[in-house]
């Protein structure tokens, strides 16, 4: 007797695989990192990140309107800072002319309406590589945290929408956002990397930006990856702290937090799919190991299928293209 139920019917063509398809993708469901170095005329690849770029911020203007036109509506902006000014207290992050600064508000000019989300984090100006204040090989909590906040409080006075604290020092999200509380910044949305992950899938993006650790490793402030349930405890307490959106990275090795987080709270989640993700991709497409674009979108699908409702991607452009 043949089967009453055959699950093959619904596969049978493309149109019909799209119309039962339980997950698709969108140009509003990306966030496109960018990285900003100081300069003119200035678009370099980034070598282990084939295909990648930075931008100094006269370029930014051409490079923001073409992804508006793709429908792509929010940036996560990273600056690379001359070693010049770096130093132990993030002294150029406070800048109100520094580079951060500078390509907030040039990204604004060009598309008001893109959603401009920035990097809050000491390690792109910290003569040590760290995302806090070193004192004697220790990464100081609550001195950074006071940093961070004024920091976060800079970008929201540049015309940032979103400030993204991507440290994981303690007690940062209250810090920040009872600073921009007291500052009138009220509709300033904090997006947590509530669960963020000592990897070592970070190696193409501190190349990107110089921003390797200058000693030791982020082993006392990042989380330690054979840990689940402790990424619970980080993201309800960001929240409980007023943060507006978490996020998980990095992305496909930590599928499994993100479906812990969209059983357990309800705040929209933001996965990163890091910079070792994509130059993986991209090593195994250029030696014909992979197809690039197949594997691309399938990655890309399962960050919504563990319940992610955003996702930075430096594919994001490439595959809404496709799309």
């Amino acid at each position: 007797m043949y089967p009453i139920q055959r699950n093959r019917r619904l596969r049978t063509s493309p149109s019909l695989r799209d119309l039962v398809s339980e997950y698709s993708l969108s140009p509003n469901d990306f966030i496109v990192p960018l990285f900003v170095v100081d300069g003119k005329q200035i678009k370099e690849e980034i070598p282990s990140m084939p295909g990648y770029y930075r931008y100094s911020v006269d370029l930014l203007t051409t490079q923001v309107k073409s992804l508006w036109k793709l429908g792509l509506k929010a940036v996560l902006l990273f600056v690379k800072v001359p070693d010049s000014l770096k130093d132990n207290k993030g002294t150029e992050a406070l800048n109100p002319k520094g580079l951060m600064q500078k390509a907030i508000q040039t990204v604004k000019e060009a598309v008001p309406e893109m959603v401009v989300m920035t990097d809050v984090a000491l390690d792109p100006y910290s003569s040590f590589g760290h995302d806090g204040i070193v004192q004697e090989g220790r990464i100081l909590n609550d001195e950074t945290v006071d940093v961070l906040a004024k920091m976060a409080l800079s970008h929201a006075q540049a015309g940032a929408d979103v400030v993204a604290p991507s440290d994981m020092m303690d007690g940062r999200i209250l810090k920040i956002r009872e600073t921009l509380e007291e500052n009138s910044f009220t509709d300033t949305v904090i997006m947590s990397y509530s669960a963020k992950y000592a990897s070592g899938f970070y190696g193409p993006f501190r190349d990107a930006l110089d921003s390797a650790p200058g000693f030791g490793d982020k082993k006392t402030y990042q989380m330690d990856f054979s840990n689940r349930k402790e990424a619970l405890v980080e993201t309800q307490r960001d929240i409980k702290e007023g943060a507006d959106i978490v996020m998980v990275k990095p992305g496909l090795a930590y599928l499994d937090i993100i479906r812990d987080l969209r059983e357990e709270v309800s705040v929209p989640i933001a996965a990163y799919q890091v910079s070792g993700e994509y130059a993986m991709l991209k090593a195994a497409a250029a030696k014909g190991w992979l197809d690039h674009d197949q594997i691309m979108m399938e990655q890309l699908i399962s960050f919504k299928r563990a319940g992610a409702s955003l996702i930075a991607s430096y594919f994001a452009e490439a595959t809404v293209k496709l799309l």
